[in-house]
């Protein structure tokens, strides 16, 4: 994969990837005084805080580009595009419902029925039991830490700029399912039909550590296409790309992420469906606005 050109613009390197995220920003930022109603929480707030995350996002990257250390570069640059883009998925969860006001699952739900016949987050509950609840529940949490453990694997062995290309990937896939949940918009299984799962979850360490997420940070919507299935996608084809001993290690983990993200009762199968579409639209996408972009920063 070839190397992702940077431009140069009051001092500071511009990459693909920060134009990717400044455009989101900036973007949802112009979305949100167009229907305030339709915002979750204030508005102006939103705008705000778009302003102070892209603030800190160019300041830590203007102190990692002038360091002298390679290491506390590659840290920085990449603490603060995982960072951002965290912020951007929780950005857009309260634009939501900025075009369509109202949730539509039941389209879903009917779907689901018509082409396989039954609800998969209700007739999955046969197979509940606490060890296979928490080894899903693993798999689920477990992708939080592969976002960085992959970034580190690739830098160590094939630098910065290998690096900046899944770091672009990762948010091309993460901006597109954002972006999805405004077209789409699904509040989950368990805002929809909750009351139809009557078999609970439990299990032991990694499964309260998914239900304190799922309190605590899960909102309605963040549904369709799904970023679980979408980034770790992204993940596991660019561990066959970088390191085949990580491809296969990720294997069990990738495929049971995506049972469990059903399982789990925080996704529909379309939803799983539509999201590992995402990555593989993301794989062919990428290369074509990386080969635009470096033309047009060379030629500038």
């Amino acid at each position: 994969m070839k190397a992702i050109a940077s431009r140069t613009i009051f001092g500071l390197k511009i990459k693909l990837t920060d134009l990717l995220i400044l455009g989101a920003l900036v973007l949802y930022s112009l979305l949100a005084p167009l229907f305030p109603s339709r915002v979750r929480g204030s508005w102006s707030g939103l705008i705000l805080a778009n302003g102070l995350a892209v603030l800190i996002f160019l300041g830590t990257n203007l102190i990692a580009q002038r360091t002298p250390s390679r290491h506390l570069r590659f840290f920085l640059r990449t603490l603060s595009v995982q960072l951002i883009l965290l912020y951007i998925y929780s950005a857009s969860l309260r634009l939501q419902l900025i075009f369509f006001p109202h949730w539509h699952d039941q389209i879903v739900v009917d779907l689901e029925a018509s082409i396989l016949g039954i609800q998969p987050t209700v007739w999955i509950q046969r197979f509940v039991t606490p060890w296979l609840t928490e080894w899903m529940m693993f798999c689920y949490v477990f992708y939080v830490p592969v976002y960085p453990i992959l970034s580190l694997l690739i830098y160590r062995r094939h630098g910065e700029e290998q690096n900046e290309n899944y770091l672009f990937f990762i948010g091309l896939a993460i901006v597109l399912c954002t972006l999805g949940f405004m077209m789409f918009p699904v509040a989950g299984p368990m805002r929809h039909i909750g009351d139809l799962h009557t078999v609970p979850l439990r299990g032991y360490f990694f499964t309260a550590a998914s239900e304190l997420l799922r309190g605590r940070i899960h909102t309605p919507g963040g549904t369709i296409p799904s970023i679980h299935c979408a980034a770790a996608t992204i993940m596991w084809w660019t561990a066959y790309r970088y390191s085949r001993p990580a491809f296969f290690i990720l294997a069990p983990v990738i495929l049971s992420l995506y049972v469990s993200t059903v399982y789990g009762r925080f996704h529909y199968v379309f939803d799983v469906v539509v999201g590992i579409a995402a990555a593989f639209l993301t794989m062919a996408l990428g290369p074509v606005l990386i080969k635009a972009w470096n033309r047009f920063t060379l030629r500038s």
